[in-house]
């Protein structure tokens, strides 16, 4: 008897449809029930700040 046969099948089959029923719930639970106008904010800051140190740290390695 192999590893892969019907009946494993169609448990993992049965399963992944209610994990995804699950995670679907799970996320209209958490969703987005008040807008958060820091997030483009937030991100942008950030990005920022990855290419300052990005910049700084490229200037540093030079050999002069």
């Amino acid at each position: 008897m192999g590893i892969v046969n019907r009946r494993n099948a169609l448990v993992g089959w049965i399963v992944l449809k209610a994990g995804k029923r699950a995670a679907k719930k799970k996320a209209q639970e958490v969703g987005p029930t008040a807008k958060r106008a820091g997030g483009a904010a937030a991100g942008s800051l950030a990005a920022l700040g990855g290419l300052l140190f990005w910049r700084k740290k490229k200037r540093g390695t030079e050999i002069e």
